[in-house]
């Protein structure tokens, strides 16, 4: 799959966003239409060791059944051991231009929100920016200021060649204001896993 379609519905989850089984969940949104998955197991409620990869490994097969490319949230040790089609890194995470040497064929996404980090960021070593957050957030603890989809449309106008894919407080209300500003796609944790309806919410992504 080219990477700009594979960006296009970026669904991100690990079992502490969902209330029902992670695995049910990812199936339905295959099913609805998201065009890749990525495992982030994180925060206070996230599974850790034995159980992380074992879940892990779990949605890589369901992922590999329909072929969706399988990317890990910032995890060198499962990147290896889940063979993940990607990696996404954070500014704070490990730097792109050393992952690029220990994965030379795997796609590499880094999180920017801010001009001054997307100036300070390797760009020659990564495959595409998660721009945001553009809308204000609950789901990440951690989350920065919000930046708007203007962000987006400045990006692409300085690097109108990188993929870029919105994130941060996406839903199927504001998610195609994303897309005119000039992404790629949109990234969503909890428009997809607090859905009353997935389908109906993928098709409005």
């Amino acid at each position: 799959m080219h990477l700009q379609t594979a960006l296009r519905k970026y669904f991100i989850m690990g079992s502490q966003n969902c209330d029902r089984d992670p695995k049910q969940v990812l199936r339905e949104a295959i099913q609805a239409g998201i065009t890749a998955f990525q495992y982030r197991e994180k925060g206070s409620d996230a599974l850790s060791g034995n159980q992380k990869i074992q879940l892990g490994k779990e949605l890589r097969a369901i992922c590999r059944q329909h072929n969706i490319p399988f990317f890990i949230n910032d995890d060198v040790e499962l990147t290896e051991v889940l063979e993940t089609d990607g990696i996404h890194v954070g500014q704070d995470d490990k730097d792109a231009k050393e992952l690029r040497q220990q994965f030379p064929n795997k796609w590499i996404g880094l999180s920017v929100s801010n001009l001054e980090e997307l100036h300070a960021s390797p760009l020659d070593y990564v495959d595409y920016l998660g721009v945001g957050p553009i809308f204000p957030t609950s789901t990440k603890e951690d989350a920065k200021m919000a930046v708007g989809t203007g962000f987006i449309t400045e990006i692409k106008r300085l690097y109108p060649n990188m993929p870029i894919v919105g994130i941060g407080g996406i839903n199927t209300e504001n998610a195609v204001a994303v897309m005119e500003a000039g992404a790629d796609g949109v990234s969503v944790i909890s428009a997809i896993t607090k859905a009353p309806d997935i389908e109906e919410a993928i098709a409005k992504l």
